[in-house]
């Protein structure tokens, strides 16, 4: 770890709330036996008997630092939560002796450890769980390995099994291949003609699908004219403004790097490519850095989920390509007694787009109410995305215009989001 970092590492160490727990680097395996390293989590707002542990997607999320604003607002509702620094980033990234954990530490089956061990040492007997898409694995996969830390469950955006890209390719070509979607029949054709023409490839999937998720229809075939019409310079500008927010590097922020083995070695986020159009695996395939062969899933959740007793709500966005509403639909017919709440303008992970929404749902989950939410989707569909997501569709609606009157202008408004 060199001196920057370090000055980083002290700073959020020392936060209100932050606590490390002492963690086998590597379990249940023959490499450097014995060998601990520290995992960091926080805690803010009024302590309870059951508090939010809140798990976020990735892998490579880290807690500590970038979900700051949202436990605020969370503390200014009521609500304790739990947050824990996934290992292999952020503040849990590193061995005592300063290096990178290696490879063999970092496997889904360790992190649920490192979660239930948290709870130790916050003393909390059962929790309310709340996973947002890669975090749902996580959430489920304690559901399985310790169900009587589990009070109750959200499952935000879920993923189920290493088996869900049929279901987002199908979901995938649905709206943007075929237009079998509302309001999706005008986008598939301009996509179509693009995928033609050789502007729009494999690799693209990603972008489109992050603007169909947050900015809609409307404003996402705005943007394919100008392709259209040959106007690729606003296309460049969100491809980097979107990476930015949803994808890159970024210490103790966004650290993808080390854990990125877990979703290709144990979820298979880079499947075999099928040969159709518009196959996100080639997208994720080409976003990695290392290995993207899948080895072994580490849970049979189809198996393991008609056991779980808990009260749960599976939430899901009309418009999420990543992990679609099918998804959502198996497991809720899985899990007895679960509920369905459908947001249908929203597209992935409310914790991170709707904020709101997400508030909304943890103080129902938290207050013994998941069975009406179902009846609420729609109110808490028409609650406004994060402040971030707001901002960047404004720039797209603003740069839109300008590039329709201004030809090959990369308009300010965007400059500034992607440089933010």
């Amino acid at each position: 770890m060199n001196a920057k970092r370090r000055r980083a590492h002290d700073k959020l160490a020392a936060l209100p709330g932050v606590r490390p727990v002492r963690r086998p680097v590597v379990t249940g395996g023959p490499h450097r036996g014995g060998e601990e390293f520290d995992v960091y989590y926080v805690r803010t707002g009024r302590k309870s008997a059951n508090p939010l542990l809140i798990i976020p997607g990735g892998p490579g999320a880290a807690s500590v630092a970038l979900y700051r604003a949202f436990r605020r607002h969370a503390a200014v509702a009521g609500l304790d939560v739990i947050m824990v620094e996934h290992r292999g980033v952020g503040l849990s990234r590193h061995d005592d002796a300063g290096a990178d954990l290696p490879p063999e530490a970092l496997t889904v089956d360790a992190v649920v450890g490192d979660l239930a061990a948290v709870l130790d040492d916050a003393q909390v007997d059962k929790a309310v769980v709340y996973g947002a898409s890669y975090g749902t694995y996580l959430a489920a996969g304690l559901g399985v390995r310790h169900p009587d830390r589990v009070e109750a469950m959200v499952l935000d955006s879920p993923l189920l099994s290493a088996d869900d890209i049929e279901e987002v390719r199908a979901q995938t070509r649905r709206v943007l291949w075929d237009g079998a979607a509302p309001e999706s029949a005008e986008l598939a054709a301009k996509v179509r003609r693009l995928v033609a023409d050789g502007v729009l490839r494999s690799k693209d999937v990603q972008l489109i699908g992050d603007l169909y998720g947050v900015a809609g229809p409307e404003v996402l075939g705005r943007q394919l004219d100008l392709l259209l019409a040959g106007h690729d310079w606003l296309w460049a500008a969100v491809g980097v403004g979107a990476r930015n927010l949803f994808e890159s590097k970024t210490p103790y922020q966004h650290e993808p790097d080390l854990v990125e083995r877990i979703a290709y070695r144990e979820l298979n986020y880079g499947a075999e490519p099928d040969g159709g159009p518009l196959d996100p695996a080639i997208a994720l395939r080409e976003m990695a850095s290392g290995d993207v062969e899948f080895a072994t899933e580490p849970y049979d959740l189809v198996s393991a989920m008609p056991s779980f007793t808990w009260p749960t709500a599976v939430v899901s966005g009309g418009r999420d390509l990543t992990t679609p509403p099918a998804v959502a639909r198996r497991i809720t017919g899985l899990i007895p007694g679960s509920v369905l709440v459908d947001l249908p303008t929203a597209g992935h992970s409310m914790l991170d787009t709707r904020e709101h929404a997400a508030l909304q749902i943890c103080q129902a989950a938290s207050n013994g109410a998941i069975d009406e939410l179902p009846s609420r989707a729609l109110e808490l569909d028409a609650l406004p995305a994060n402040l971030t997501v707001r901002l960047l569709v404004r720039a797209i609606s603003v740069a839109l215009t300008v590039e329709s009157v201004v030809p090959d202008v990369v308009p300010r408004a965007v400059r500034q989001v992607t440089a933010s």
